[in-house]
């Protein structure tokens, strides 16, 4: 079809006395509107139909190689640049094979992180269930969330641009490997040798996904404590998003950064450092092991 008759047809007019170079002109820049507007039209027909995407990725569920137990641990949550944000701790409760496990951060501004998860370590390590609250003015969009492994049932409640709250109810047909919550539990028990693992989460938006968690060692590094050393692994943990939604996330600036945690390794392995967001859309920060106030 004519470029000028296409942009002249819906008036019923024609083009008179232009020249060849500004018919050139006219196509040139025609062209490049269609260029930018077929992009921007495909972008959102991606996005629009990302949510109907299977993930098609295995995933692994992460054999115990210690059973764990009781435990009390003092974090410090702080900016890539050592400003400290929070006081954080984390806490840990064994009966029987069921570990219920806490990580909450106190932030300055009065802001609070409190997720809480429940899981099963016979054999290999199984979420049963994740209740998270992140409220107050460091977190964009402050919400709660609960994921019960078991019946899929997802529940999220969060407030929407009206200040209005929303409760978003969804059952989904939960992977075993599902590990929201359990990322620190789980980097202590990955063999720093096996290449990659894979595990599931339930990521909130609020609008609940099920995305993969790439978890790879990146290489070992030696750490001091006093005149002792140790030996340490650093894993990247990197978030697939899959199917058309993936493809599209890079190009519009949605695809989540790769978060790095150290573990000690032999015997013992424990949780050393991590950097990466803290919750979905937030910013890189790090958090570290904290030694109480009076000490």
């Amino acid at each position: 079809m004519d470029i000028q008759y296409f942009l002249y047809f819906g008036k019923n007019k024609r083009v008179l006395g232009l020249t060849w170079v500004s018919r050139l002109q006219m196509v040139s820049m025609t062209r490049g509107m269609l260029g930018r507007f077929c992009y921007r039209l495909l972008a959102t027909l991606l996005a629009c139909a990302a949510p109907f995407e299977p993930i098609l990725v295995s995933a692994d569920q992460v054999p115990v190689r210690h059973m764990e137990g009781l435990m009390h641990g003092f974090l410090a949550l702080r900016t890539l640049d050592g400003k400290r944000l929070a006081d954080g701790e984390m806490t840990q409760v064994a009966e029987g094979d069921r570990v219920t496990s806490r990580l909450i951060f106190r932030f300055k501004d009065g802001s609070v992180y409190d997720d809480t998860a429940i899981f099963s370590q016979r054999g290999a390590f199984r979420l049963l269930s994740d209740h998270l609250v992140q409220r107050g003015p460091s977190f964009k969009q402050p919400m709660e969330t609960s994921v019960e492994a078991s019946s899929g049932q997802v529940m999220v409640r969060y407030k929407d641009q009206d200040g209005k709250e929303k409760v978003l109810k969804e059952r989904r047909d939960l992977p075993p490997d599902v590990a929201n919550g359990l990322l620190f539990t789980l980097v202590k028990h990955i063999q720093p040798d096996v290449p990659q693992t894979t595990v599931s989460m339930v990521a909130t938006t609020p609008k609940p996904r099920v995305v993969k968690l790439e978890i790879l060692p990146e290489g070992k590094k030696a750490i001091a404590s006093g005149n002792t050393k140790h030996e340490t692994v650093r894993y990247v943990v990197k978030v697939k998003i899959g199917g058309v939604a993936g493809l599209v996330a890079p190009l519009l600036g949605k695809q989540p950064p790769d978060t790095h945690v150290w573990v000690l390794t032999g015997d013992a392995p424990a949780f050393v450092k991590l950097e990466g967001p803290l919750y979905a859309g937030g910013p890189v920060w790090r958090i570290e092991l904290a030694t109480p106030a009076g000490f």
